[in-house]
C-alpha cells in the first residue's frame, strides 16, 4: 500500500472518500495531490452521491401532487436503499484497495483519470 498527501494509507483514503457520500468525496479531491487509487475512489464517491442526491431534490416537489407522491415515496424508498448498498459495498472495496467500478459512472472516471 502507498502513502498519499495526507499520511495516510490508500485504502484508508479511499474509504474516507466515501464516509460522508459526496462530501468526503470533494474534500479529498481537494486534498489528495498524487494518488490515482484516492482520486479515482473520491470521484466515484463524488458523481455516484451527488446524482442519487440530486434525484432527490427533483423529485421532491412531486410530494405534493396528489396520487404521485405515493409512487416518489417509492422511488425514494428504492434510492435509499440503493444508497446504502451502494455505500456499503463501495467503501469495503476500497478498503481491500480494490479500483471497484461502479456500473456507468466507474468506466467514465477510468476514462478520465
Amino acid at each position: 500500500m502507498e502513502k498519499t498527501t495526507l499520511g495516510l494509507e490508500e485504502n484508508i483514503e479511499a474509504l474516507l472518500a466515501y464516509a460522508v457520500f459526496f462530501i468526503s468525496g470533494i474534500t479529498l479531491l481537494v486534498l489528495e495531490k498524487e494518488n490515482k487509487f484516492v482520486h479515482f475512489h473520491a470521484l466515484q464517491s463524488t458523481l455516484a452521491f451527488l446524482i442519487l442526491f440530486s434525484i432527490h431534490i427533483v423529485l421532491f416537489p412531486l410530494l405534493y401532487v396528489p396520487f404521485l407522491n405515493i409512487l416518489v415515496y417509492i422511488v425514494y424508498y428504492v434510492l435509499d436503499v440503493v444508497s446504502i448498498v451502494v455505500w456499503i459495498v463501495c467503501m469495503f472495496q476500497a478498503y481491500k484497495g480494490e479500483r471497484y467500478k461502479l456500473p456507468i459512472i466507474g468506466n467514465i472516471i477510468e476514462r478520465t483519470l
